[in-house]
């Protein structure tokens, strides 16, 4: 079974899917020929052809207009907007549109797209290249939501992503787009969309995150004492969530810490946080504690690493909420 970086499980499930299913096309600033900034469709266009895998100009909301039609005519199609800061030219067309026309003709037309986007901060870019959006499009009914974190999840659920009748949003943490390795099957497989993942089972308290986050979380872990015992849950699908699963987790240990890269307003934490108020009331030992960006622009390169979560802060958390 080959070892493969989050970049190259990516470009492994786009060649395949494009290989079985014709319908399949890639469409964004410099994926073609460039093979797209962090060269994720490296090669594509040159195995599948310029008609499969298009380059277009800078326009967000024509990339994902044109987008939407193709899916309309019974295409599937996969733009990628190149960060995730540049989603808002193109919020009208995925929130107004492609969002709304199962709704909107009652299910007699859908919308197969899968819209990859590199998110998260962590590698020192500039403005709109580093933010956490996920919880304003999974506010949004008719959406879903991914972000993986390794390579053998990212492969699996962009499959799935591809495969589904409904718009996708396929957030991938850029951070650790290359940060290491992991076995990959080489076959095709789905994971099914609104599963988390149980990374580490533990008694005394949970932990849930998404995206890069979790690396931080398992740092965390390290510099815990021997003796605590800590559940992490990796989310992958923000939108449909996987609440049964952060439910039964909560219930057992009875503390519960949520992490993320977002401002802490209105961000999934605060979602989260709500929900396990309103199911593990009765099991709670403890308030519920966030570990999260702040209330603030994503600062530049210089300061980036102080807003982010890291593993310190993470532990402390946990520590508070053990010693309630």
């Amino acid at each position: 079974m080959p070892q493969m970086t989050l970049v190259q499980a990516i470009t492994t499930a786009l060649d395949q899917e494009m290989t079985k299913d014709p319908r399949v096309v890639l469409l964004g600033e410099d994926v073609g020929v460039n093979g797209g900034v962090f060269r994720v469709t490296d090669g594509l266009q040159k195995k599948h052809g310029k008609h499969r895998v298009v380059d277009t100009p800078l326009s967000e909301s024509g990339i994902m207009g044109s987008s939407i039609g193709l899916a309309l005519a019974g295409m599937r199609p996969i733009p990628e907007i190149q960060f995730e800061g540049f989603l808002g030219p193109a919020y009208d067309q995925l929130v107004n549109h492609a969002a709304r026309f199962r709704n909107r003709t009652r299910g007699a037309f859908t919308v197969p797209l899968t819209i990859r986007v590199p998110w998260g901060g962590g590698i020192h870019a500039p403005e709109f290249h580093s933010d956490s959006p996920e919880a304003i499009y999974a506010h949004n009914p008719g959406l879903k939501v991914i972000c993986p974190a390794t390579p053998y999840d990212a492969k699996g659920l962009l499959i799935a992503a591809i495969r589904d009748p409904d718009p996708v949003i396929f957030f991938e943490p850029k951070r650790v787009y290359r940060s290491f390795r992991e076995e990959v099957p080489e076959e095709e497989y789905t994971i099914e969309i609104g599963k988390g993942k149980l990374i580490a089972e533990g008694t005394d308290l949970t932990i849930v995150t998404w995206g890069a986050c979790v690396f931080q979380c398992l740092g965390a872990m390290d510099q815990l004492p021997e003796d605590v015992s800590v559940e992490l849950i990796d989310l992958r699908t923000i939108h449909p969530l996987d609440i049964d699963m952060i439910e039964e987790s909560v219930k057992k240990t009875g503390k519960c810490v949520i992490v993320c890269e977002a401002p802490r307003t209105a961000s999934m934490a605060s979602e989260i946080s709500c929900l396990v108020q309103e199911r593990c009331f009765l099991h709670l030992k403890a308030p519920v504690q966030r570990v999260t960006g702040f209330d603030t622009i994503m600062p530049y390169a210089k300061l980036e690493l102080e807003y982010l979560p890291d593993a310190k802060r993470v532990a402390e958390a946990v520590m508070q909420t053990l010693a309630y």
